[in-house]
């Protein structure tokens, strides 16, 4: 009798074990595959999903916007690429850190700091396997030779990768295709020890010479990387089918150098920088039909973008004979505050979550990446991680909101000037350019200027009339925002963080003229 009651209580817990076990697994199984595409100094125009005057067509980034959702208002947080990296993986603007200008080279030590949170640490934690592929651009652990200070023990193991900040695998490449030296490493170690140098001065497949690895073909480094992230796909389904993966791929082009392979060469009947463009568009396609092929589309949010406004190395003027601007309406090119410099294409697409065919205009920025991850796996994020994140996923649900979810978005120049974006209202706060363009910030001095730049993007997409003067209020109001994103270390709400000083900082130099108010 015991016996019989036994079974029959084992016999009611079944049903519920398994809806304990199943209710587990999906969990996990919910979670989405994330596969995030940066290409490199690719403008707002390039897509031709974007630019209805494009002179060729991207018709796999074009058939990911018909099956997803187009920002048409996304923002890098810096006109340049070291600087974006750093938003993107951390939340957080990169001028918080030692980097107030510029960007690093391939030596240069690394930038994010140990036991930060980033994207892949916090993905990581929610049992994503994570993987980093490509350009990498955040400095290294190198180990140097104690007699020659700058120069690279190839046979050492790296101190400090992608993999000391949250990624399983990574295979990349320091820098840009243009900066030395030209390896591969694979997690923390180079792939060959480089013996030679090799340099080009074409107009536009240049690099600047450096040591190369035996197994680095310039050429081959789009293909071939993208060839690695397939792999990464298909070993992780092989391995961990039940598992979600997290893949930054972070391409190494259209940037310089501009070296289409043979077969791109000609394909967009423009320019070399076209051709290579249509080879970008060739690799996003090669990855969206990996991720068919193997049957996990319907659960994956796959998201492509830029990391700034296209480079003047793509020589405007050659692609303006054509018909086609890389800017699209914006002014400026990569490097500079203006538009030209930061708004970038922003492609999501996840079935099921993003409604095909729609766009949102709602401000959003790279740095977002962070904040919407934690939202997706229902994490919070710590108060000093993340300081410059909002979650996104309300416009990627196509929910209607009644204030936008971002107050203000921080943009920096490539020589360290602050803009802010409130609404439709964009404060510059230096006199030109602030980065290669004309009037360039070496120059500005001498010319009779107004002190910073006000203009209003819903009636002047283009910032062709400086409205300042108009609106002290505004201004005014709008510094006193921008002061405090920067004083108190963060720009959404919660516990100030560390304001990181600098004794020469050119693009806070209105910050001191405050004082004096």
């Amino acid at each position: 009798m015991k016996t019989l009651q036994g079974l029959l209580s084992f016999l009611v817990l079944v049903p519920v074990l398994l809806l304990i076990s199943c209710s587990g697994n999906k969990k996990s199984q919910e979670l989405p595959n994330i596969v995030y595409i940066l290409t490199d100094d690719m403008g707002y125009g390039d897509v031709s999903a974007l630019n209805e005057q494009a002179a060729w067509k991207t018709v796999n980034m074009d058939r990911l916007a018909s099956e997803g959702m187009v920002f048409t208002d996304a923002h890098s947080s810096s006109a340049v690429c070291t600087p974006t990296r750093y938003g993107i993986l951390t939340g957080r603007y990169s001028w918080r850190t030692r980097l107030k200008t510029g960007v690093l080279w391939g030596r240069s030590k690394p930038l994010i700091e140990q036991g930060r949170l980033t994207v892949a640490s916090l993905l990581k934690k929610h049992g994503y396997e994570t993987a980093c592929i490509g350009k990498w651009h955040l400095g290294l652990g190198w180990q140097f030779y104690p007699e020659k200070k700058d120069s690279i023990n190839f046979s050492k193991p790296l101190t400090d990768t992608p993999n000391d900040h949250g990624f399983d695998y990574s295979y990349i490449i320091p820098a840009s295709l243009d900066i030395n030296p030209y390896v591969y490493i694979e997690n923390d170690h180079s792939t060959t020890i480089p013996t030679k140098y090799t340099v080009n001065k074409g107009r536009y497949g240049w690099w600047r010479r450096g040591l190369t690895g035996d197994d680095f073909v310039h050429r081959l480094v789009l293909p071939h990387l993208t060839n690695r992230s397939i792999d990464f796909i298909r070993k992780h389904l092989q391995k961990h089918p039940d598992k979600p993966f997290f893949l930054y791929f972070a391409m190494p082009a259209p940037h310089t150098p501009i070296i289409p392979t043979k077969e791109f060469q000609g394909k967009s009947h423009t320019t070399p920088y076209g051709d290579y463009v249509l080879e970008v568009d060739a690799m996003v396609g090669k990855i969206m039909e990996e991720v068919h092929r193997d049957g996990i589309e319907k659960n994956t949010l796959f998201i492509v973008t830029s990391d700034n406004g296209a480079s003047p190395a793509c020589h405007f003027d050659d692609l303006a004979k054509f018909g086609h601007h890389p800017s699209y309406v914006f002014r400026g090119t990569k490097s500079d505050i203006w538009e030209g410099g930061h708004r970038i294409p922003f492609i999501a697409r996840w079935p099921g979550v993003v409604k095909p065919g729609t766009a949102c205009s709602q401000t959003i920025c790279l740095t977002d990446l962070l904040a919407t991850c934690a939202a997706i796996t229902g994490d919070k994020l710590p108060e000093d991680a993340g300081e410059d994140s909002y979650n996104i996923m309300a416009y990627l649900q196509g929910e209607k909101l009644n204030e936008p979810i971002r107050p203000g978005t921080v943009n920096h120049s490539i020589a360290g000037f602050f803009a802010l974006r409130k609404g439709p209202w964009k404060l510059e706060m230096c006199k030109g350019s602030g980065g290669w363009s004309f009037p360039q910030p070496s120059v500005t001095d001498t010319m009779n200027l107004p002190p910073v730049q006000l203009y209003n993007l819903d009636e002047d997409i283009s910032e062709t009339t400086n409205v300042w003067h108009q609106h002290s209020d505004l201004v005014k109001s709008m510094k006193e925002q921008l002061n405090k994103y920067i004083l108190e270390g963060r720009s959404t709400p919660g516990v100030p963080q560390p304001y990181v000083k600098k004794d020469h900082w050119p693009g806070l130099g209105w910050m001191e003229e405050r004082k004096n108010e």
